[in-house]
């Protein structure tokens, strides 16, 4: 097979961080206000311009709270497990190797004793309908190691009486999400927005808000600062929006404005949704005609449209040890790297072996489409090694 001619303009798939929106250079950073304290008027002018955006752009329902956290999204997720969780009993879903992790942070951590789990293996989804709505519920969107999504909230009725926690780092900005059914959701600006890491996110609903100022006497273990939201009173009216617990980096906040901003200008969440799954699109039409890869999802219905991950189905490569078809697969990533086509596109390291492109709304479906035929290409050379 020939060397493709037409290279992606962008070669950056990373799941996190990942691909910065289109056309942006270190000057949308001009204007940040570095050198200047977060807690000056100007500095919490520019968070609290930033919560606004990130409520409008969500489309947020009334009453619910908007702020800027420390430690990316898995900062965010700590915070609310840490605050909330302890007066109900718990069910949580894990299907990969983030959402898996919060079973283990209730279990073995927070030392909750009425908890259940509910996990599957990757490419599939736990039952949700075996939710208990008098439960406090932990779950994530999308699994960004396993390319599988949840793909509504049917199972879970709009009257519930615990707490609905999602984890929705590679899922909000990308897929539609009923707020209304959400109590605490967290997402950090580095993946659907391609901005910055370090700083999560975490909108709450008032019935959360109202959990975590009752919580706060209560709690039995010893609570970090930076997740002590309602003892320093960041949870009055309005200040969660602009007044964070530790200093943020004004230069990500800055980041983070640019692009939102820029997500306005393709219109809105509906404009980034509809950019995303037109790079699934692509991916769905390639893989369609291609008989060496297939999607890790075991169904449409629940394949993500922002971590999209596949596993190869060649019989020469499946006749492999695991081994070996790690060795493989690291092959064609690597050499579409060295042809800087394509960056950070192995699988998770926990995940099956296997290839991931990040599809989110930064990402031009023109250059999905320029990298299918470099995979195309890039696994041709390997098979040849391995089938000569």
């Amino acid at each position: 097979m020939e060397k493709p001619t037409i290279r992606t303009k962008c070669p950056n798939f990373s799941s996190g961080p990942c691909a910065k929106r289109p056309g942006w250079t270190v000057e949308a950073l001009k204007n940040a206000l570095v050198g200047r304290s977060h807690r000056s008027k100007e500095g919490k002018a520019r968070i609290q311009l930033c919560s606004d955006l990130m409520k409008e752009i969500l489309q947020l329902p009334e009453g619910y709270r908007i702020g800027v956290v420390a430690g990316s999204d898995t900062g965010a997720v700590e915070c609310a497990l840490w605050s909330t969780l302890g007066p109900r009993p718990v069910d949580v879903f894990g299907w990969e190797s983030f959402s898996k992790g919060w079973i283990k942070d209730i279990k073995k951590y927070l030392k909750l004793e009425n908890v259940r789990d509910f996990t599957a293996d990757y490419g599939k989804l736990p039952d949700f309908r075996q939710a208990d709505p008098d439960h406090d519920i932990v779950f994530t969107w999308n699994g960004t190691t396993s390319g599988v999504k949840v793909p509504n909230l049917d199972w879970l009725p709009a009257d519930h009486k615990g707490l609905a926690i999602c984890d929705a780092t590679s899922g909000v900005f990308a897929m539609d999400i009923d707020f209304t059914k959400i109590d605490i959701l967290t997402f950090s600006w580095q993946k659907v927005l391609g901005g910055e890491a370090a700083h999560g996110v975490i909108i709450l609903s008032p019935k959360a808000v109202a959990r975590m100022e009752e919580r706060v006497p209560q709690i039995p273990w010893p609570m970090p600062k930076i997740f002590r939201l309602a003892e320093l009173k960041k949870l009055k009216p309005g200040e969660l929006e602009y007044s964070t617990i530790n200093t943020p980096s004004m230069l990500c906040i800055e980041d983070a404005i640019d692009a939102l901003n820029w997500a306005k200008s393709v219109g809105g969440l509906q404009g980034l949704i509809k950019r995303s799954q037109a790079n699934l699109a692509a991916f769905e039409k390639w893989v369609e005609k291609t008989e060496w890869i297939d999607f890790l999802a075991e169904s449409k219905e629940i394949r993500s449209n922002t971590s999209v991950c596949f596993k190869i189905v060649a019989p020469w490569f499946t006749a492999l040890d695991k081994e070996e078809q790690a060795k493989a697969a690291k092959k064609i990533t690597a050499l579409l790297a060295k042809e800087g086509v394509a960056n950070d596109i192995n699988s998770y390291k926990d995940a099956p072996t296997g290839i991931r492109v990040w599809c989110g709304a930064t990402v031009e479906t023109s250059d999905i489409e320029a990298l299918t035929h470099w995979l195309d290409w890039g696994y041709e050379q390997v098979k040849a090694e391995y089938t000569k």
